[in-house]
């Protein structure tokens, strides 16, 4: 079949047993890959109110049908699983080559199931599969069990591997790939932890088959060409990385500070991406056939290291009233090491100062021990490790754990883009700007510029969005190509690789249909329209200066009407003819039959 292996890899680790499943071409053609099928796997396999960090708890890696072509940004890999932090069915979404050297052992999916009984890593190659103790790495550092897994695997492998906060079950540890980037946010590292599962070392040979070669080849030039030709991809990324968006966020009055009590931080100049390529930048680097790279190896007097990127900067720097580029960089740096998402760590830490645990972060080796002692759940870092929305309810003080469905908000304060209040409330893997990412419209107006104070028409805008985002994650296509290309361009390039006719609008109900089936896993474990909603800071507490000043985000007037567009009852519900419309009436309107 052109463009899938239809092959899914599941194994079990309670058995130390493997076995090969089909993909079904429907499936394949339906949900394409990546987090569509990471999704559908998960509805149909995982029981109601199963414990995340159990047996029982599926974790799924997969690649996309355009992995293993000249698609521009295509090795990705989507990892997919019921977050220990959130409750929510949850994706990631990491850079690098596991995507693409996952697919060329002949796989689309990786199914993780089951608990070992010690600690292992597992090896894939085409044809073979094997568990491998892993003792010995157990303790280790991402980087050092980085270093260890490659060397095993061979040239040409790729590696995911967690540190030392998975292994402790941090609720929002992350995934290690290819030693550089991470599959982030909701606690997959912990998901690993829990199974003993150290890492997994993909490495293969197998190409995948393209129905026309010279058509899809034409294509990915002419979407290579567009992506050179745009200011954003060509210039901005590529020269100051992510950060670049520092100074223009922080000037809009949309850069949140001290955890949310300010929407713009005096010191963002001292951390900008200006200054960091001025200062600690060492040299780019790019993922698989990517033609932006817009990563940056960095760094500072003590060590050396990935990033920081434009979030990280921000949680352990403004959120935390840092100012000094060398202590974000190191924190980062020891983020990434250890296995933690940045956002929650500087999320969580931020909380904690407001509740009078924690202060003085920029005092020398304070934030660094903090992560540290966070990583191995020692002291007060065993509450921290929970995350904040656990950490403000057992003080008390619920409304100073700036998130949504228990996932720590990012570097966007929607007081200034109302919009993203908008996407933060109603998206489903809980507090995320990439899901609905209104950076654009709001801020550069791509692909048209929206008045971002104003409330009114955000609802139709969000969810063209939302599709998108559910499409390149299912595609497993970096987001950063929807700055330049459209769902035009990934329709041709889907139609030639596939064989199969796919037009924009097709795309459109793909990211519909797998928007509509994460909601209906969440409504099946207990989520509702009251978990729609944002921290109360942000929608009574108005900004107090600058270009947002006395502005909140008026959220129940955009989420009525962002459920009537989705077409779902009062209670947030998909109506039965939404359901039908969408192929899905099968699973019900959050669970029960229809």
């Amino acid at each position: 079949m052109y463009g899938w292996h239809r092959k899914i890899l599941v194994v079990d680790l309670t058995s130390g047993t493997f076995q090969e499943e089909a993909l079904p071409g429907e499936v394949a053609h339906t949900w394409l890959g990546g987090r569509g099928l990471g999704t559908y796997w998960l509805y149909h396999h995982l029981e109601q109110g199963i414990d995340p960090l159990g047996a029982d708890n599926h974790l799924v890696f997969a690649a996309g049908p355009l992995a293993g072509t000249r698609a521009p940004a295509s090795g990705r890999v989507s990892a997919s699983t019921k977050s220990p932090l959130t409750g929510t069915v949850f994706d990631s979404n990491a850079g690098g080559a596991f995507g693409v050297r996952l697919k060329s052992c002949g796989y689309e999916a990786l199914v993780v199931t089951g608990r070992s009984a010690s600690p292992v890593y597992l090896k894939v190659s085409p044809g073979t599969v094997s568990l491998e103790p892993a003792e010995a790495l157990w303790g280790q550092d991402t980087r050092a069990a980085h270093r260890h897994l490659a060397g095993a695997g061979g040239p040409g492998s790729s590696v995911v591997c967690i540190g030392p906060a998975g292994e402790n079950l941090v609720r929002f540890a992350s995934v290690a790939v290819d030693g550089r980037r991470s599959l982030g946010r909701g606690g997959l590292g912990a998901v690993m932890g829990a199974k003993g599962l150290k890492g997994i070392v993909a490495r293969g040979n197998m190409p995948t088959a393209i129905a026309d070669p010279e058509g899809a080849g034409f294509v990915c030039y002419e979407m290579e060409k567009v992506l050179k030709a745009n200011p954003v991809t060509s210039q901005a990324l590529p020269e100051f990385g992510t950060a670049v968006l520092v100074n223009l966020l922080n000037q809009a009055g949309a850069w949140p500070a001290g955890n949310f009590r300010q929407s713009s931080f005096s010191g963002a100049e001292a951390i900008s991406g200006e200054a960091l390529a001025g200062s600690l930048m060492e040299k780019r680097f790019a993922c698989y056939r990517c033609p932006i790279g817009c990563g940056r190896l960095t760094r500072t007097s003590r060590d050396r290291g990935e990033g920081p990127e434009y979030e990280s900067i921000w949680a352990l720097g403004a959120n935390l009233g840092v100012e000094d580029l060398q202590v974000i960089a190191e924190a980062n740096y020891l983020c990434n090491r250890l296995g933690l998402d940045t956002i929650s760590t500087g999320g969580t830490l931020a909380c904690a100062a407001e509740l009078g645990l924690e202060a003085d972060f920029g005092r020398p080796g304070v934030l660094l021990d903090l992560i540290e002692k966070i990583a191995f759940r020692r002291g007060v870092g065993d509450e921290l490790a929970e995350g904040s929305r656990r950490l403000a309810e057992k003080y008390g003080r619920p409304e100073l754990a700036m998130q949504v469905k228990g996932l720590e908000l990012p570097a966007y304060d929607p007081r200034g883009l109302k919009g993203q209040g908008l996407a933060y409330a109603t998206s489903n893997r809980g507090g995320c700007h990439l899901r609905a990412n209104m950076l654009g419209p709001e801020i550069l107006g791509t692909p048209k510029r929206v008045n971002r104070f104003a409330w009114a028409g955000k609802a139709g805008l969000v969810i063209v969005m939302q599709h998108t985002s559910a499409v390149l994650d299912s595609l497993v296509m970096c987001k950063f190509t929807s700055f330049a290309l459209g769902d035009e361009h990934y329709a041709r390039l889907l139609t030639r690789v596939t064989g199969e006719e796919y037009r924009p609008q097709d795309l459109q109900v793909i990211g519909e249909r797998v928007w509509n089936l994460e909601r209906l896993f969440n409504l099946r474990e207990g989520f509702a329209r009251a978990d729609d909603t944002l921290p109360p800071r942000l929608t009574s507490t108005p900004v107090s200066d600058g270009p947002g000043r006395g502005q909140i985000v008026e959220l129940e007037p955009m989420l009525g009407e962002y459920y009537r567009f989705r077409e779902w009852d009062e209670h947030g519900r998909p109506t039965p003819a939404k359901l039908a419309r969408l192929g899905l009436t099968e699973v019900g309107s959050g669970g029960d039959a229809v």
